[in-house]
């Protein structure tokens, strides 16, 4: 059975017994699945796992979990990374008088030609993150470390390209309404008791391999770009480990941007649930997950089908995940 080197309970247990300050700072988990594995709790997905929940499908509405990409979306620019743009490499009155593809002025008026580029920050939009998006002490997942792994062209271990397609159980443990509100409070730090009551509510119990989205309501703002970013709630560190530990999530996701709830709640870690979930227990994060028509529809539990886009070596890729109630 996999155990972290330094797990949640382990701080927890050190905290009470008044020796805080004499236990080992966290490291990287090391891999159950051995010494080259790159995809960590992914590996809890198997072709029966994959067949037992597609058997489920009741083939009736579908859900898509995206957001649209578009100029002004909310993004993450705090650490200087670049918005989303797109732009026009060709239109058909442009084609008109550039003949980009020298076919003569005739056959452009003929035949229209659009094109488009666009350039994007990694962790824009619905995404999901792989395991090398965050470490401690010089190593990500399995102990893998940027001297040996990480070139000028990303990661030569981990990137987003090894992430397979999801084929899972999904669960939406919706916070917000169990709360009685249409969205939680801004920094607002969800716990574990929070997921406990809502799964009660709902009447929903986590199983080994889920891929487990929290709803918090902040997706709501995702039109204002401005409001959607600031001071948005989040999971606690101890609500993760609940997911992993004690519900054994393979995925975890959430409606906001940063998933976890800021200003960090432990000292000398300024993102301590991105390190515990992707460095410490191998679980890749998605994050900016529509689940406002799964909250409207009450639909807690779903087959999970997403793939990500291939960016070899990256940190992080876009994702189209899609829920499809089960019987």
């Amino acid at each position: 059975m996999f155990k972290p080197s330094a797990t949640l309970t382990t701080l927890l247990l050190a905290l009470l017994a008044g020796t805080t300050q004499a236990a080992a700072p966290p490291e990287v988990g090391i891999s159950p699945w051995g010494p080259k594995d790159e995809i960590g709790r992914l590996n809890l997905m198997t072709p029966a796992s994959r067949a037992a929940i597609l058997a489920r499908i009741d083939g009736g509405k579908s859900y898509d979990l995206a957001v649209d990409f578009h100029i002004g979306m909310p993004s993450w620019q705090a650490a200087g990374d670049p918005p989303y743009q797109m732009w026009m490499t060709h239109t058909p009155k442009g084609n008109v008088v550039a003949d980009s593809m020298q076919v003569g002025e005739q056959m452009n008026r003929h035949v229209s030609y659009t094109g488009s580029a666009v350039s994007m920050y990694a962790h824009m939009g619905t995404h999901i993150d792989a395991l090398n998006h965050f470490g401690l002490n010089g190593k990500i997942w399995n102990g893998f470390t940027q001297e040996h792994y990480l070139g000028d062209r990303g990661w030569t271990v981990t990137g987003a390209e090894k992430l397979p397609p999801i084929v899972a159980r999904g669960v939406l443990i919706d916070v917000a309404v169990a709360k009685g509100l249409s969205q939680l409070p801004d920094s607002y730090r969800v716990t574990r008791q929070d997921l406990r009551a809502a799964l009660a509510q709902q009447k929903i119990a986590l199983e080994k391999g889920d891929v487990v989205l929290i709803r918090t309501g902040r997706m709501q703002h995702y039109a204002q770009a401005q409001a959607y970013m600031a001071n948005p709630p989040g999971l606690s560190l101890d609500a993760a480990a609940f997911l992993v530990e004690d519900g054994g999530a393979m995925v975890v996701g959430a409606d906001n941007l940063s998933f976890e709830a800021f200003p960090s709640e432990v000292a000398g870690n300024y993102l301590p649930v991105h390190t515990y979930l992707l460095a410490q227990q191998g679980t890749p994060i998605l994050e900016l997950v529509d689940l406002e028509a799964l909250s409207r529809d009450k639909v807690y539990q779903f087959a999970f089908i997403g793939a990500s886009l291939k960016f070899r070596g990256g940190d992080a890729a876009p994702i189209r995940p899609v829920a499809l109630p089960i019987r």
